[in-house]
């Protein structure tokens, strides 16, 4: 009988970090789409390096980090209580931070992308900038928002070196569909991970289906 909860674990991980993320990155890539300081090249580099860094990479370091024995890991304990190694709140914190570039990539390029002039307007007519920013500038870059929203719970949804390092593979607590794959390959049990592995490929799928209907207006109804 196939166990759901790798699934179920999966599908939370990719709606908090979302969540979280979107809240994150709407003042970061706002920010970078708007300053000209020095240390902006240096922040995008930060944001972009889990692109081009292997995740295993990653994940051991922020395993490290995570540690009891680490000063972040040993802080963390004794102040607030949270165990961030091999728990789903480690899976958490390392999964906003693995997928940060999928959420603000899209945010930045559509805030770069609308005219000063739409700002400008509202101002003119007494909105404030968070009043500008909820009912002007967001509703203006709805194609931006969905790619980063569908991107981000994609991506984490198929994680597997950064959770498999910093979560271990625990039932019901940080395994993740990813690592039921693995751990069916490995025992040979190619039906089971057959049925793992198509449950993601469909899904996936299906989310970047939606994401190019929309971007490209196939139908009207998605307009």
């Amino acid at each position: 009988m196939l166990d759901w909860s790798p699934i179920i674990l999966t599908l939370e991980l990719a709606v908090i970090t979302t969540v979280i993320l979107f809240i994150v990155s709407i003042p970061l890539a706002l920010w970078l789409s708007m300053t000209t300081s020095k240390i902006k090249s240096i922040l995008e580099a930060i944001v972009s390096l889990p692109l081009v860094l292997p995740p295993t990479v990653l994940g051991f370091y922020l395993l490290l980090a995570f540690s009891p024995e680490s000063h972040v890991g040993s802080f963390l304990e004794n102040t607030f209580g949270l165990q961030l190694a091999f728990s789903f709140t480690g899976l958490v914190v390392g999964s906003v931070i693995y997928s940060l570039p999928f959420m603000v990539h899209p945010l930045q390029s559509g805030f770069s992308s609308l005219p000063s002039s739409l700002t400008e307007a509202s101002y003119v007519l007494g909105k404030s900038k968070i009043q500008t920013l909820f009912r002007i500038v967001l509703p203006n870059m709805k194609q931006s928002l969905l790619t980063g929203f569908v991107l981000t719970f994609a991506h984490t949804i198929g994680e597997f070196g950064v959770v498999l390092m910093i979560g271990g593979n625990i039932p019901n607590q940080t395994k993740l569909v990813s690592i039921a794959v693995y751990d069916e390959v490995e025992s040979l049990n190619y039906d089971t991970a057959h049925i793992y592995s198509g449950i993601l490929l469909v899904v996936t799928f299906i989310i970047l289906i939606f994401v190019f209907i929309r971007k490209n207006n196939t139908f009207n109804w998605f307009k």
